[in-house]
């Protein structure tokens, strides 16, 4: 049995020199949660399997990446590192690995020039390129209505996923799915999923949309969006096949550090790294 991974994400923006973690329900509503080199130094400590940046306002303000915030996280913590936002070329890819990071994440920039994932694979190779896919329900009366064929029933009717940019403020009308599938025969070693939906609700994983896309590719897919407490990392790895499950504010916030949601996995059957 694959081990789980258990990986706290820091959403980051840059209005502070040194940078900040803020943390938003379905992208928005955004509070203060601490300082980046500070929370990744605690997760790093409590065994944290990887952690993820994300700079979510680099794309939407036409900015560089948070190199310098790297710099500084990996020099007191090795535990694996993604990062994504503001990475539009393979040199952003490079130059990010040289500041310390393990993979970079790009969603906007590669569905702008898909492209970018067949130079950046060959450049730095697939396990360091991850795709992110920020992916929102559009509800159809009629599955004949729907724009491709990915259509799934749910309590509230019928529904595809639109894959959306620049931190959830544009919709690119691309089905998730299919880009997903796109994105690994382009190179990529890795998708980022986040459901819109249930982003910063604490209500569990949408297992619909994980499902979907985990059984579409071959490669890793981390679950994000919606995990309030121990049992919804549970449901998900139980419910689909994902790699690794994403949270935010259970772990900044301290209502359920790193090992106690480790512990309760494992006292669950699931396979984790302790």
């Amino acid at each position: 049995m694959l081990t789980k991974r258990i990986i706290p994400c820091l959403d980051c923006d840059l209005q502070v020199p040194e940078g900040r973690v803020v943390k938003g329900v379905e992208f928005k509503q955004i509070k203060y949660a601490g300082e980046p080199a500070e929370l990744a130094k605690k997760y790093y400590e409590d065994g944290a399997d990887e952690i993820v940046f994300l700079d979510i306002t680099a794309s939407h303000e036409r900015r560089g990446t948070m190199a310098h915030v790297i710099e500084k996280v990996t020099e007191e913590v090795f535990t694996p590192i993604c990062v994504g936002g503001g990475i539009r070329k393979v040199e952003d890819y490079v130059n990010m690995l040289k500041a310390g990071a393990d993979k970079c994440s790009t969603n906007t920039a590669a569905i702008h020039n898909p492209e970018l994932i067949n130079d950046a694979s060959e450049v730095v190779g697939s396990q360091a390129c991850v795709i992110g896919i920020d992916a929102k329900r559009r509800y159809v009366d009629n599955p004949k209505d729907a724009p491709n064929k990915n259509v799934y029933e749910s309590d509230k009717g019928f529904c595809w996923f639109d894959c959306s940019i620049y931190g959830g403020r544009e919709f690119t009308g691309i089905d998730a799915i299919e880009w997903a599938i796109e994105c690994e025969k382009r190179g990529a070693g890795e998708i980022l999923l986040t459901s819109m939906d249930r982003d910063g609700t604490k209500e569990g994983y949408d297992t619909t949309l994980t499902k979907a896309i985990n059984n579409a590719i071959d490669i890793p897919v981390i679950a994000s969006g919606g995990g309030g407490n121990p049992e919804d990392i549970y449901n998900v790895f139980k419910q689909t096949d994902v790699n690794a499950a994403l949270a935010a504010s259970i772990f900044h916030f301290n209502e359920y550090p790193v090992p106690v949601v480790k512990k309760y996995l494992n006292d669950k059957g699931i396979n984790v790294r302790f």
